[in-house]
C-alpha cells in the first residue's frame, strides 16, 4: 500500500489498518499550470517521471518554458519531501509486489498515472489504484494506467475533490510522517 502525499495519507492509513498491510509513500506533484495552479498540466513522479495532460496544455496554451519552470519549482518539492518522510532510507521495494496506490480523491487523473509509472518502472507486477472519488472519465481513462481502478463515488457534475469532504484541510508533513511512523512499512511485512 503506497499513499500519495500528502492527502492520501490519511486515507491510506484506514486502508492499511483495514487490510493489515503495510504503508508506505510515493511520490509525486501535480504541476500547475502558469496562474492557475489548481489546474494540473500533468504531474512528475520519482524517478525522472513526468506526465502532461494534453488536453489542458492546450486549453491554457502552457508552453515548454512555462512547464519546464513548473517541472524545476516542483522536482525541489518532490525532493524535500522524500527527505523529509523518508530521511535516508531508500524508498520501499515494489518489484514483483501487487501495489495500491492510495489518494484523497482524483480529479483530472495526472498524478495518479504518474504514480503508475513510478509503481512500474519500480517493478510493481500489478498495480491498483484506489480512491474514495472521481470522475467517472477520470476513472475510465486511469483503466488504461493501472490493472485495477477501485472508486467509491463517481459523481457527475465534479467540480473538486474538496465538495465531498465535510474538512479537507490540508494534511501537513508532521501528520505524514506520524502516520508513516505508526505502521509498518514493507520491510517489516
Amino acid at each position: 500500500m503506497v499513499a500519495l502525499p500528502r492527502g492520501g495519507v490519511p486515507v491510506a492509513a484506514e486502508v492499511a489498518d483495514a487490510l493489515g498491510a503495510p504503508l508506505d509513500v510515493l511520490l509525486v506533484r501535480k504541476l500547475g499550470a502558469p496562474h492557475q495552479p489548481e489546474l494540473g498540466l500533468g504531474a512528475i513522479g520519482e524517478g525522472g517521471v513526468l506526465v502532461l495532460n494534453d488536453r489542458v496544455l492546450d486549453a491554457v496554451g502552457a508552453s515548454s518554458a512555462d512547464i519546464a519552470r513548473v517541472e524545476q519549482v516542483e522536482r525541489a518539492e518532490l525532493e524535500r519531501r522524500a527527505r523529509r518522510y523518508r530521511g535516508d532510507v531508500p524508498p520501499v521495494p515494489l518489484e514483483g509486489r501487487t501495489v495500491i496506490i492510495v489518494d484523497d480523491g482524483i480529479a483530472t487523473g495526472s498524478t495518479a498515472r504518474a504514480a503508475c509509472q513510478v509503481a512500474r518502472a519500480r517493478g510493481a507486477r500489478r498495480v491498483i489504484i484506489a480512491t474514495p472519488v472521481a470522475p467517472p472519465e477520470t476513472v475510465d481513462d486511469l483503466r488504461t494506467e493501472a490493472d485495477d481502478v477501485v472508486c467509491v463515488e463517481m459523481p457527475e457534475p465534479f467540480y473538486a475533490i474538496g465538495q465531498f469532504y465535510a474538512d479537507f484541510s490540508q494534511t501537513s508533513d508532521e501528520e505524514v510522517v506520524a502516520a508513516l511512523a505508526a505502521r509498518p512499512t514493507y520491510g517489516a511485512s
